[in-house]
């Protein structure tokens, strides 16, 4: 059995989950989300507790059956407390400012780059070179940071570019002098 699958799940304070015609849908002070249920798979709601249960032993239900509970859990906890992501960004010149649902990023392009955050998804940012993105879904948080990333990925000989804030670069050696060949 599932060891992440068999664990109960204990709604906070200020949280609601209710199962609907294949659909969960938690609403708390962050916001609400809704989420189709895997038909391998039944959430009971008992109190504020609730338990994912297989609806029976084939290999698929197993497989998904962990992957609810866990997806179930980030939805109670996005909306109960958020999720955050912090990306850095390291290089001569290069900056970010938030304007309302528009990041401004200023990467070594030619170009300033306009990145439009999507619904749910905010943005801070601190000394025009942290980022921190603030959202109740932690899949679409998620990608949201993985584009940001994506526009300037690190290089490993400088470490210029948009970084995870817990992320380490692997750096290599550059070039070596031209004399040291004979």
């Amino acid at each position: 059995m599932s060891r992440i699958g068999k664990v109960p799940l204990v709604l906070p304070q200020g949280v609601t989950l209710k199962v609907t015609d294949g659909h969960v849908r938690v609403e708390g002070p962050k916001g609400k989300l809704t989420r189709p249920i895997d038909p391998e798979v039944a959430i009971e709601v008992e109190g504020n507790t609730v338990h994912v249960k297989r609806r029976e032993e084939s290999r698929r239900g197993r497989s998904v059956h962990g992957l609810m509970r866990k997806l179930v859990g980030n939805m109670v906890q996005g909306v109960g407390k958020g999720f955050t992501r912090v990306l850095e960004i390291n290089g001569v010149g290069y900056r970010a400012e938030a304007r309302g649902k528009i990041l401004f990023l200023t990467l070594g392009y030619s170009h300033p780059i306009a990145f439009q955050l999507p619904e749910g998804v905010t943005a801070k940012v601190e000394r025009q070179v942290i980022v921190t993105l603030e959202g109740a879904d932690r899949e679409l948080l998620g990608q949201a940071a993985a584009a940001i990333r994506g526009l300037r990925e690190p290089e490993p000989y400088k470490g210029k570019g948009v970084k995870y804030a817990e992320e380490t670069i692997r750096r290599k050696a550059g070039k070596s002098a031209a004399g040291a060949a004979h």
